[in-house]
This record gives C-alpha cells, structure tokens and sequence, in this order.
C-alpha cells in the first residue's frame, strides 16, 4: 500500500480511472482532494475498508435495469462491521470504441462489463450480427484489452469521455438499450455511530426468516406495514447452507431516529433470528417519505405517554 500523508482520508473503488464508480466517487464532496486507490473488484474494495487500508469505499449496489448487485448484496451480508454512510445516483450510458482507422465491419470481438454488454446486446446484434463478447472486469477495462494483441478484442464497450484515457475512436453512441438507466453506488466505512436523519432518508438491513413456512415473508413485511414505512428495495438472497433458506435486502423509507422506522426495527429484531442493520443515509434523489398523521413522530410519542400515563394511574392513561 502507498504512503497516505497523515490527515488525508483514502478512498478504494472499482478501477481503473473513468469508471463509472469514480464518477460516484466524485459526487463525494469529502473525497475531493483526498486519496483515491483504484482496485480491482469489489471484494478488494470492501477489504481495504475491512483492514484500514482505506477509509470508506464506493460500490455498485443496484441497477435500475438489472436490479441487485448479488456480489455486493451477499458481501454486506457476511462481512461484519460494514456501514453504508451514503448513496449517489449514475446515469448508464456506453459507446462503442476501437482503435484508430477500425471500421463497424471489421468488428468481430467486443469486450464489455457483462452488465454492460447486457444492456448494449441489441444493438450489437442489429449492427454487429457475427459479433462475439469477451467480459471485462470493468468497462474501462475493456477499452484497454483494444491494445492487448493476445485478447484479439475489435471494439469496447466503454463509457462516454473514455477517449480522454485511451487513443481510442468512438464509432457510435447511446448504444445501451435504455437511455435512462441508473446505477446506485453507496459509499460504505467501517462501523460508525448514525448520523442525524436530513428529512429524506433511507435505511437499510439485511434480515433473515426465522423459518422456512407459508406467511413468514408476510409477517416480515407487517413489521413495516403496519408502522407505515415504505420499502423501496425488498430482494432475496439464499443463504448457502441449505435449500429454502433466504434472507432478504432491505432499503426502507426514513431514518433510523425516525419514530417510526425505529418501531420498525424493533419488531423486526423480535421476529428474526439475524438483523444486520447496513446504515441510515440520506437518499440521493433527496425525496421525503410521505407519511399518514397516525404515523409520524408524534404519534408514536403520544402513545407512549400515553402507555405511561396508563401504568402510572395518571390522568393521561384516560385519553
């Protein structure tokens, strides 16, 4: 590991410079200024934070087209002492690059992200029928396996402004199937205390079934129905030690300090066996839940004043 000077904060993600991963690192305002290390996949991000080597590391958690990042879902879940502290928003969009003087039809290989080349497969198909796909580990990458002769790649699926790194031509744009799509990247440290709630929060957990029978998904999910907490991300992973066995990605509405995302927590705690709380964390597209009266804060304050006015034998216990 490079020296860091003392004071300056280290910051790993998926590499080489031109990712999409740095473009959510830059929307970072802290990281401005601070050191960057680029690696090589998601593991080592998260294991630099793990042993100190960094500060806090950017990665890709979910797509808008492909929906979870499984890799990243099933790490937070098995490594302990992770906290997302942030999340950021990149719109996905990919050209189609060669070396200089490459025509389309001498294109016969395209390196690419399997992701990436998921979402750019039709127009490959319509433009470049006898194409054949070679993965990349990132889709800066695959712009630099043009210049590795022993990888025999024609064109790269590339982000746009990759010709600022590479010698590269772009021979077309907007290639990706869905022009809006977005990736979400969060930005997780080790272990620190919550942060205060900004008026428009997400929280999120990885949570396990207690059993495998018909309705326990059901009562999972009561635990925030019936406490008016909306869920914007509710997926399943398998556990691994045995067929049936699941636990579930959470991103809920709100902040952890929130009344009633706080009630929530509790009554997912009484009811799993593991609760694996990730972070509370301002959204990135900034939007408040929207909650009913009988939910908000002082509600739930005013019930239990009112639980205490009953225990007490006070006046309060008659309203």
């Amino acid at each position: 590991m490079s020296h860091t000077p003392e004071g300056t904060r280290r910051y790993s993600y998926l590499g080489p410079a031109g990712t999409f991963t740095e473009a959510a690192l830059k929307q970072v305002p802290e990281a401005a200024g601070q050191t960057w290390n680029p690696v090589a996949n998601l593991g080592e991000a998260l294991n630099d934070v793990v042993t100190g080597a960094s500060d806090a590391a950017m990665i890709a958690i979910e797509n808008s087209i492909d929906g979870g990042v499984t890799v990243a879902q099933d790490a937070l879940a098995t490594i302990p002492g992770l906290r997302i502290i942030g999340e950021y928003l990149v719109p996905v969009r990919f050209v189609l690059v060669v070396r200089p003087g490459t025509k389309l039809e001498d294109v016969r290989v395209v390196a690419g992200h399997p992701v990436a080349y998921g979402q750019c497969r039709a127009w490959l198909d319509a433009h470049a029928p006898a194409h054949r796909h070679l993965p990349a580990t990132s889709n800066v990458q695959a712009a630099a396996d043009l210049f590795a002769a022993e990888k025999g790649v024609d064109a790269a699926i590339a982000p746009p402004g990759i010709q600022d790194h590479y010698d590269v031509d772009v021979l077309a744009e907007g290639i990706a199937e869905n022009p809006d799509a977005v990736t979400r990247f969060v930005l997780v440290s080790r272990t620190v205390p919550v942060g205060e709630p900004s008026g428009a929060d997400k929280t999120s957990l990885i949570v396990e079934l207690p059993e495998d029978r018909s309705g326990a998904l059901l009562d999972l999910l009561e635990q925030f129905a019936a406490r008016g907490v909306n869920l914007t991300l509710l997926a399943s992973r398998p556990i691994g030690d045995r067929m049936g066995r699941y636990r579930f990605v959470i991103d809920a509405e709100g902040h952890v300090k929130d009344e009633r995302v706080a009630d929530a927590l509790l009554g997912v705690k009484r009811f799993s066996p593991r609760v694996v709380f990730l972070g509370s964390y301002p959204r990135a597209d900034r939007i408040a839940a929207t909650t009913r009266d009988v939910h908000d804060n002082d509600a739930f304050r005013d019930a239990r004043d009112w639980l205490r006015g009953v225990i007490e034998g006070t006046p309060d216990g008659e309203s």
